[in-house]
């Protein structure tokens, strides 16, 4: 099997739907990021040595197909799954449950103190971004709310489980 297929040398990719669209598109740029943050997660996964966290972080990769499936998709009714409420409240739960975990702070933290905290305070980063360039195609393109808010609250469980792996927090005062 061959994966290159020179569709693609002209600067144009299909998108699951079979829609050809630019390669620098917002959209592209969108589900780009969320492979990016995908990967990076993937990563991370090798860092922390929480039983609990792999397991968080390997169902938030798969989740994140799911959200780049949508994104690279036009024409919704091609999709099988698409983000729901309910999954927007299991990761309000996580962050809970990590935030409950950790002691109070009224303050910026100078991330990464650790490995593990590093590496998830960068993926919280690529969250971020793609948050970014997700709001910006919402402007133009339709895009699902879901995703958004999903994407939101990632950022925040992302967060979460960095200040949980820090091995020494240093609040910064302004």
């Amino acid at each position: 099997m061959r994966i290159y297929t020179k569709t693609g040398d002209s600067g144009q990719t299909s998108l699951y739907d079979g829609t050809r669209i630019d390669k620098d598109s917002l959209r592209v740029e969108s589900y780009g990021t969320i492979d990016e943050l995908n990967s990076y997660i993937g990563l991370c996964i090798n860092y922390t040595k929480d039983e609990t966290d792999k397991k968080i972080l390997f169902d938030i990769q798969k989740f994140l197909f799911y959200v780049s499936a949508d994104l690279a998709t036009i024409k919704k009714d091609k999709l099988k799954k698409t983000i729901e409420e309910r999954d927007i409240i299991k990761l309000e739960k996580i962050i809970d449950d990590y935030i409950n975990k950790t002691e109070d702070i009224n303050a910026f933290i100078i991330p990464g103190t650790g490995l593990a905290s590093a590496n998830l305070h960068i993926a919280r980063t690529i969250c971020r971004r793609a948050e970014r360039r997700i709001l910006s195609l919402s402007k133009y393109e339709e895009v699902n709310p879901l995703v958004i808010k999903y994407i939101n609250r990632l950022s925040d469980v992302l967060y979460a489980m960095a200040r949980y792996n820090e091995e020494k927090l240093i609040p910064m005062e302004f």
